[in-house]
């Protein structure tokens, strides 16, 4: 796949690093050989070392990233750089980039919109063990939540259409940017793949700059609101049971003692147990509410996609010739082609 050339294809590899200083020329050295023709940028978050100095000597464009965590520099990237597609990993030589033909063409030849390089051997992530098993634990829950269509949210090895990166909110401030990317695209119901890439470790010395607890908290903290965002019947019907199992439990033995009595001795427990009940009443309802306000924003962001142009090299070009087409053989014909009448083509 190392051969694979898109000569038709304006290409970006996008690459955010804070501290990679060991390891970022040879990953730009890297994809430039994998992919001659393209563009690299390295957006460098606030570094205290060099690596500014060694993505340029490599042969990047570096861009400084002022505002700290991943999901920033990912908003700035994809509003800075235009191109047809993007290619985007780390910098901390963990991906490997002579797969990144392999990926862009899996993109163009499934007319996808983004393609993502699942890790293989994750659990060698620097021998941090906890990282692996996280891993498994959000895939698990993303599946539960939001569907069926990845196998790895966490992986950074992407490829996207400008398309994706032009219609992409990017709300999401740290490393939760993954987890938001792969829930845009299961909301908008875009046309995504998988492929199986290598996963190394880091250079000695290079540390993980995710943290297990402090990052998986974050993620799972994106993860409810997006939930609450893109499926608000759902975040606020669990609400509702919730509730409405805790006034049950508060309830059950007032009304025991109400049906053996006829009496109520426990009346700030009664008016709990209503209130609780009140409470879930209003969280269903509001299920219901914000799940048409949410199917409207989904629309909205649907429209927001289409009226981006592809630009996969097949959608303007076949279509002008098409149009070229008509237009000669109703020159031919003889037919009216005054202004007016080739705006109605």
């Amino acid at each position: 796949m190392q051969n694979l050339h898109f000569p038709n294809h304006d290409l970006a590899v996008l690459l955010p690093c804070y501290n990679e200083g060991q390891s970022i020329a040879q990953v730009v050295l890297d994809f430039r050989r994998a992919l001659p023709q393209a563009r690299i940028y390295v957006y460098d978050n606030n570094s205290s070392d060099n690596t500014s100095e060694q993505a340029a000597r490599a042969g990047a464009v570096v861009i400084p990233s002022r505002r700290q965590g991943k999901g920033n520099v990912v908003r700035q990237m994809f509003a800075d750089i235009d191109a047809d597609l993007y290619i985007m990993a780390d910098g901390d030589g963990t991906y490997d980039a002579a797969k990144a033909p392999e990926l862009v063409n899996h993109l163009l030849e499934g007319r996808l919109d983004m393609v993502v390089g699942t890790r293989q051997d994750v659990t060698i992530d620097a021998g941090r063990k906890g990282h692996a098993f996280g891993n498994k634990i959000f895939n698990v829950v993303y599946r539960l939540l939001f569907g069926r269509d990845f196998n790895d949210i966490f992986s950074g090895y992407r490829v996207f259409t400008r398309r994706f990166a032009k219609s992409f909110p990017a709300v999401s401030p740290g490393f939760e940017i993954e987890t938001e990317m792969s829930v845009h695209a299961s909301v908008l119901r875009l046309p995504t793949a998988e492929v199986p890439t290598a996963y190394g470790r880091r250079e000695e010395g290079s540390e993980s700059k995710l943290s297990t607890f402090r990052d998986g908290f974050k993620i799972l903290r994106m993860m409810s609101m997006l939930m609450k965002e893109t499926r608000p019947f759902a975040f606020f019907g669990l609400l509702a049971l919730g509730l409405m199992g805790v006034s049950a439990a508060f309830m059950a033995p007032v009304l025991i003692e109400y049906v053996q009595t006829g009496l109520v001795s426990r009346m700030p427990t009664w008016v709990l147990a209503m209130t609780l009940l009140m409470a879930s009443m209003m969280c269903f309802m509001s299920g219901m509410i914000l799940d048409s306000v949410a199917r409207g924003r989904a629309e909205q962001k649907r429209i927001h996609y289409l009226s981006i142009a592809p630009a996969r090299g097949e959608g303007f070009s076949h279509s002008a010739a098409r149009l070229h087409e008509r237009r000669s053989h109703e020159n031919s014909s003889g037919l009216d082609l005054t202004p007016q009448s080739l705006r109605r083509i």
